[in-house]
This record gives structure tokens, sequence and C-alpha cells, in this order.
């Protein structure tokens, strides 16, 4: 399976909503122009900051569908999922292939806590489901309250061929690191999965990064990556230290809504996010106003 495509910059792109929370198409295919504009190498459909958790299949679907039209071929398309139980992440994985998507990303189930055993067959299965379908495994502690340890990785992408990459983002350099020297051996990507820490991931080995600010700050994100791949690491930490002020600041919102509340600032017209989440309040859209200030950054076309 060639798995060169997965690399750069791949956006976990919004979705904007109206106010009946309905996909709006039109700032959807937007979104995708401006991103791709900005150089982006790939793009993600419903990851976290996608609020994948707030659409129904038929959505998902129709959204995917919608975005890989508009990509039209230009970059890769990659669809997340986020799901409990086994049935659904299969179910789910089926429609992303139908509709176009390039792969798949897959968060490791929330809420329940699996052993290492009934974590591995998750993944086996659904990587199963879809052979010769490339699957992305999603490691997100933070929101799921355990890792997907390296161990259990390095078994599941030597025993299924489809699982050829992992989006990290534990935040935690050792756990990058460590995935990317076992991985030596396969045919195996390793995304940074942290806004603050790509130059960290990438200078380690990562193929690229997984970073929502590229959503609004597109030619940022990829002047770091593109920096890294020169060797030019001086002028990529630079680069970084302008990100990583305006990515802390998006944390003072309600996950996920710091993505939308940023993109509305600075004139994107990403709409509400889904409820219960609201926008943030003035003090914290002060502060993502402020750090943008300090970057010295403005919108390309706000």
């Amino acid at each position: 399976m060639n798995i060169d495509f997965i690399k750069g910059v791949i956006v976990p792109i919004f979705t904007p909503i109206n106010e009946n929370e309905k996909i709006d198409e039109k700032k959807l295919r937007k979104q995708v122009e401006y991103v791709i504009e900005g150089g982006v190498h790939g793009i993600l459909a419903y990851g976290s900051n996608g609020e994948f958790f707030g659409l129904e299949d038929d959505e998902i679907e129709s959204g995917l569908k919608i975005i890989v039209d508009q990509t039209a071929g230009r970059i890769p398309v990659y669809m997340g999922i986020g799901s409990i139980t086994t049935r659904k992440a299969v179910r789910l994985a089926k429609i992303g292939r139908e509709a176009g998507a390039a792969g798949i990303s897959v968060l490791q189930p929330m809420f329940i806590h699996p052993s290492d055993e009934e974590l591995y067959d998750y993944f086996a299965e659904i990587a199963e489901a879809v052979p010769d379908f490339p699957v992305i495994l999603y490691n997100n502690p933070g929101r799921t309250g355990y890792q997907i340890k390296a161990s259990v990785v390095m078994k599941l992408c030597s025993s299924c061929t489809n699982i050829v990459g992992i989006k990290d983002s534990s935040g935690d350099m050792n756990m990058t690191a460590e995935l990317i020297r076992q991985a030596k051996c396969y045919p195996f990507k390793v995304l940074g999965g942290k806004d603050t820490l790509i130059l960290g991931a990438m200078v380690y080995g990562a193929a690229g990064c997984v970073a929502t600010t590229a959503n609004i700050f597109p030619e940022l994100v990829v002047s770091i990556y593109d920096h890294c791949v020169s060797k030019n690491y001086e002028a990529a930490r630079k680069e970084q230290e302008k990100l990583a002020p305006i990515r802390l600041a998006m944390d003072k919102a309600s996950f996920p809504v710091g993505t939308k509340d940023l993109a509305n600032i600075m004139g994107l017209n990403a709409g509400p996010p889904y409820k219960p989440n609201k926008s943030g309040t003035e003090e914290v859209l002060a502060a993502m106003r402020k750090a943008v200030e300090e970057a010295g950054l403005k919108m390309k076309n706000a």
C-alpha cells in the first residue's frame, strides 16, 4: 500500500453549521478553498475540532462528500471516527471509504476504558472491515482518559497491513519519539497532534502534523513544516513561537470551541458550536485577539 501521501500539514477542518445545527455547505466549501490556498497537505473531516460528536451518520456522509467534491483531488481528505462501539466505528469506516476519503483516523473509544487486548481488537476489526484502505490511529489520552500504548500500536501495525499511521495528541514527546523509533521497520507514519509541538515532533522524525490552527493560519503552520523539511530549525522555531501562544489562548474556551471562536474573530464566519457548547466569553475572546496581535498576524482574506 502506497502511503507516501500521508505527510505534511493536515487540517482538522471545522464544521460550519447554521442556527439549526445543520451543515452550512457554502461556508464549508469556502473553508476548504481557504485552507488549500493556504498550502495545507491534507484535510481531516470530523476530527475533534470538527465536532464529530455533533453529527448523525447521514450528516457525516453528506458533509464528507461536500469536502471531497470541493477538494477535487488536489489534496487527500481523511475522515475522523470517534465511537465507543466497534459496530458503529465499522459502519462509519465503510461510509468514509464509500464517500471517497483517502483514509480514516480512528480515535480510541471514549468513556469506557478497554484493556490492551480489547483495544487491539477494536482497531483490528475496523481495519479488517475496510481492507486496502488506510487507517490512522488517533491517540488522545487527554479526551479519552488513557493512552494507546506503543506496544499495542506496534502489534497493530505488524499484523494489520492497512493500519499505517498514528496521530499522537498525547503531548508527551517521549511517547511521540518512541512511536517514531519503534515504527521505523514498518510502513507507518507518525503525525504530531499538538500545535504547540509541531517543531518537536518534526525534529524527532514525524511525517507531519494534524493542526487545528491551520484552519485560521494555514500559511504559518505550513511554514513550520516546510522549514523543518529544509532542516532550517531556527526559522521553524521562530514560527512555532508565534503560533504557540495563540493555540494556548484557544484553550481558555471550552473544548473544542476555541477553533470556531478564533475563526469567527478572524473573519472566517465558522458559525456556532454544537450545543451544549457555547462561544467563549468576551474575556476569552479578548485573550485570543491579544495573542494574535502580539504574533503580528492578520488574515489573508479576512
